[in-house]
């Protein structure tokens, strides 16, 4: 089937059905109700194969790590329907099982099964981070939180409609279940639309160009990612390389938990073994199997960039994680910090795969979205909840200095804008400013972290943080230096404090005009200090990149002959 699409057609139907994705994700974008959709773009949509359920097609504006765990959530619903014998045109299935789908349960998955001439030819599924999700936390994310009743509402596999009927039913459930209904609806109906123009545009497709020339170019994609993933391993030296990293704690105790992985290289595959990481912990930092596979891909996507979305660039990857570890939980495992997890699981694999090809790799990120949750009652009784994420430094690589202020890399979502949350949310920013001398420094330095100060305007509120690397710095590669870690403060009538964990805290009382303040750690340095330009130090201080004195401690006195 495959031999029968030449490679113009193919470069066609692909272009195609990437748009298909990205117009879904551009549906949803316009048509949310909630900042992290609808600003920050945590989101996505795609094509998935109606046997195993594998990624075929996603599009380019939604985040990395739904490329793979919307393969699992994909494939949970071809289980359940396959029990219940009924699948049908016009089926939805909704859930947010972060066991069974990955991720975290405030990322609400629907999946649609696509049927043409009354035969099933594919997927469609649409995820989105959606604002509250019940539990005991506003927005979700519980620092404290030991299983997952204690996070979210959990939703299994179930009908949202069958054969075209929404199911009313489901849907009071989801809102009852939730603080914020109205958005929890606006985000819901910007799904479902979403899925409409999915089925509106490849009906367009097949209309075009045939069931069969489509299915053939699906196949034939996923072959050429599998080869050219086998090829950049191909060029790659064969050998084994270990690397460890830590996440602070677990929001329970405070622990350090190491995740450790050994990268092999053998011709054209690759393993990935997990083996020594921490076992699974009693609070939220756990990740499943879903997410950890997911991450893997992640990884190894931004070690080969060309690589393309799909599911056939796993097929010469072995990823190895152990039973009974915080990678591998089982429900009801809380996993709603998966995030700062999988963050760190990205870490060690680029540690490890720079000593095989440090030119491929970067330095690390600032390593952390800093969840943090503002929550309380408006003057007229109505509640408010702003979750929102925040950026950090990039880490150096080989060709520059590291991106300031970015988000993370497991996604290519935006930082909700100042003026957004402020118009949105009864706070102030008081400072939203990069953070001096917070890069790792190098050849190429990481890129700068950030300060956020923000001061409530309501009468009262609580804030919750859910963060990591407050205890150990973004690390550079190639001989380049750590990052500056993660602070947070808040403010109470006696003055400014900091959380016993560092990174994580719960239920923190605030009242008018108190604040939160974060400063972010900035991204790790790549290659020698010594390699360094001075004129490039120089200019650093005078854009208030780096203090006098930290420029002077660091690169020494060189510097100076090019200060402006």
């Amino acid at each position: 089937m495959t031999e029968a699409i030449d490679p113009i057609t193919l470069a066609v139907l692909a272009g195609r059905m990437e748009q298909i994705a990205d117009e879904m994700d551009a549906t949803l974008f316009r048509a949310a109700f909630n900042p992290i959709i609808a600003e920050a773009h945590d989101a996505s949509h795609g094509l998935y194969h109606a046997a195993t359920g594998d990624t075929l097609v996603q599009g380019k504006s939604g985040l990395p790590i739904f490329v793979g765990v919307m393969s699992f959530t994909v494939k949970a619903v071809i289980d359940k329907s396959a029990e219940a014998g009924d699948l049908a045109d016009g089926d939805i299935y909704i859930l947010n099982d972060a066991h069974l789908g990955g991720t975290h349960l405030s990322d609400m998955r629907l999946v649609r099964p696509y049927f043409r001439d009354g035969k099933l030819f594919c997927y469609l599924a649409s995820v989105g981070h959606w604002h509250d999700v019940g539990g005991a936390v506003p927005g979700n994310y519980n620092p404290t939180a030991t299983d997952a009743f204690q996070e979210a509402f959990v939703l299994p596999p179930v009908k949202l409609a069958r054969k075209g009927e929404i199911n009313q039913d489901i849907v009071d459930i989801l809102l009852r279940n939730t603080r914020l209904p109205q958005s929890a609806m606006g985000d819901l109906n910007g799904q479902l639309g979403a899925l409409d123009l999915g089925v509106k545009r490849l009906d367009e497709l097949l209309d075009e160009y045939g069931a069969e020339t489509v299915r053939a170019a699906l196949d034939a994609l996923g072959d050429r990612a599998e080869k050219l993933m086998r090829s950049e391993l191909a060029a790659l030296p064969d050998g084994r390389w270990e690397a460890v990293d830590y996440l602070d704690n677990d929001g329970i105790t405070d622990t350090a938990l190491p995740i450790k992985v050994a990268l092999e290289i053998a011709g054209d595959a690759m393993t990935l073994d997990f083996e020594g990481t921490a076992s699974v912990t009693a609070g939220p930092v756990n990740i499943a199997l879903p997410t950890a596979v997911a991450t893997a891909y992640v990884a190894i996507k931004h070690i080969f960039p060309d690589l393309p979305a799909n599911a056939g660039v796993m097929r010469p990857v072995d990823v190895r994680v152990p039973e009974g570890s915080l990678l591998s939980a089982e429900f009801p495992a809380p996993v709603g910090g998966y995030t700062e997890t999988i963050l760190r699981m990205i870490d060690v694999v680029f540690a490890a795969a720079s000593q095989a090809a440090p030119e491929r790799v970067v330095a690390n990120a600032y390593g952390t979205i800093n969840a943090l949750s503002i929550a309380g009652k408006r003057a007229n009784g109505q509640p408010w909840v702003m979750f929102s994420f925040y950026g950090g430094g990039h880490g150096g690589s080989i060709e520059s200095d590291g991106l300031n202020h970015g988000n993370a890399p497991i996604s290519t979502a935006t930082i909700p804008p100042m003026e957004i949350l402020e118009a949105a949310y009864p706070v102030m920013f008081r400072q939203w400013a990069l953070r001096p001398d917070s890069a790792g420094a190098g050849m190429h330095r990481g890129g700068l972290g950030a300060v956020y100060e923000i001061e409530l305007l309501e009468e009262n509120a609580e804030a919750f943080l859910f963060g990591e690397r407050g205890r150990f710095a973004p690390q550079g590669t190639a001989g380049g230096g750590a990052a500056a870690m993660n602070v947070f403060h808040y403010e109470q009538s006696d003055g400014w404090h900091a959380p016993p964990l560092a990174s994580k805290m719960l239920g923190i009382r605030l009242e008018r005009g108190q604040a939160v303040r974060l400063e972010t750690p900035g991204g790790g340095g790549y290659g020698a200090v010594a390699d360094r330009p001075a004129d490039a130090v120089a200019k650093d201080v005078a854009l208030g990149y780096l203090t006098p004195e930290a420029a002077t401690e660091i690169y020494g006195a060189n510097w100076k002959e090019f200060a402006q």
